[in-house]
């Protein structure tokens, strides 16, 4: 589906990358919320965010100071001119927030995630003319994360951004959300005008990531970064962790590396050659890969043999990412790479079978 898009940006916000909105995780006390704004706003951010409901994994945590907090948003508007932005999960939710004149609104991952939740904030944003972003879903869903902003879109909004979070995952080594950053550049390609909005807080989960993953965002040309800072972050109410001071948040801004979008691409058309060359090579490699997997698969059946010979796999997958480190290539590439090939692989030997 075409969805038509306008500019999230408000006036008087600069329109050179990064877009930045900075805010506490939660909106905790008006003190909080009033010294937090000063000091973003001495440091030159537009855009204050802060959570007023906050949807928790498990009850009896801080679920938020909710609509009380508005009015606090409210005067931040009235004493620093900067814009504010929190987060809805409901109906109820929005018509709070545009009754206390929010300026940016933005879905959570786990609205994002929930259909008829996203249908009936779309509804209740019908004719408003404001910018919303629709964080990724919890799980890397594309789809889902499309239907999202298509819903938004239908109701007659333009002015639609999306925010990069992360994916949940029991794999928490490093980060929080794993980034798959692969998953919101696949969003940019079929939404070339849609504007990305990375979020390095929920991404990383620990103050020390928040640099290096806002860098990576503007390496990959992301419109913008929405940061959790809180003026105390180690007695914050919510996500302590992952929050950092406006001093620190100052300091990474200052240190991005800006690259350029719109250079000249003419230097790059030689390699660029020789990339199309090497991928035409590829596909005839693995269009001939497939033929003997299908010549396999119809031996496999004249003997009645199992489609899945598990320790030629095993031996295959080892021997091949060995090969791929010692070439210089990241071995959990090449296992993504031979698990798809395999599964192909299975497939059709198993169209076969069934013949």
């Amino acid at each position: 589906m075409k969805m038509k898009l306008d500019s999230i940006l408000l006036p008087g916000i600069d329109p050179k990358r990064p877009l930045v909105i900075a805010g506490p995780c939660s909106a905790e006390t008006e003190d909080q919320v009033m010294n937090a704004a000063k000091q973003l706003s001495a440091n030159g951010i537009k855009i204050l965010r802060a959570g007023i409901w906050k949807p928790r994994t498990k009850p009896g945590g801080f679920e938020g100071v909710g609509s009380e907090g508005l009015a606090w948003l409210k005067k931040v508007k009235q004493e620093t001119g900067m814009y504010v932005s929190t987060e809805v999960a409901t109906q109820k939710h929005v018509y709070e927030a545009l009754k206390y004149g929010v300026d940016v609104l933005w879905i959570g991952a786990r609205t994002t995630a929930n259909p008829f939740a996203v249908q009936e904030i779309a509804e209740a944003l019908q004719g408003v003319d404001i910018p919303v972003l629709v964080k990724n879903p919890v799980n890397p869903d594309l789809e889902l994360w499309i239907g999202a902003l298509e819903r938004l879109s239908n109701v007659g909004l333009t002015k639609l951004g999306a925010i990069h979070r992360g994916f949940s995952s029991y794999d928490k080594k490093i980060y929080r959300n794993l980034p798959q950053w692969h998953i919101p550049i696949e969003l940019k390609r079929r939404y070339p005008d849609l504007p990305i909005i990375c979020d390095p807080s929920h991404i990383g989960g620990k103050r020390d990531l928040i640099q290096p993953l806002s860098q990576q965002a503007m390496d990959l040309n992301f419109d913008g970064l929405i940061i959790e800072s809180h003026c105390d972050p180690d007695n914050a109410w919510s996500d302590a962790s992952q929050q950092i001071t406006p001093i620190r948040l100052n300091e990474i801004l200052d240190g991005l590396i800006i690259r350029d979008s719109k250079q000249s691409t003419e230097d790059l058309s030689a390699l660029r050659r020789q990339i199309d060359e090497l991928d035409d090579q590829l596909l005839e490699l693995l269009a001939k890969r497939m033929r003997i997997s299908c010549e396999i698969g119809t031996f496999k059946k004249e003997h009645n043999m199992t489609i899945v010979q598990t320790d030629r796999y095993d031996e295959i997958l080892h021997k091949r990412i060995a090969q791929a480190e010692g070439m210089g290539m990241n071995p959990e590439f090449m296992r993504v790479v031979l698990e798809a090939i395999h599964e192909e692989s299975v497939r059709k030997q198993i169209d076969i079978l069934n013949k």
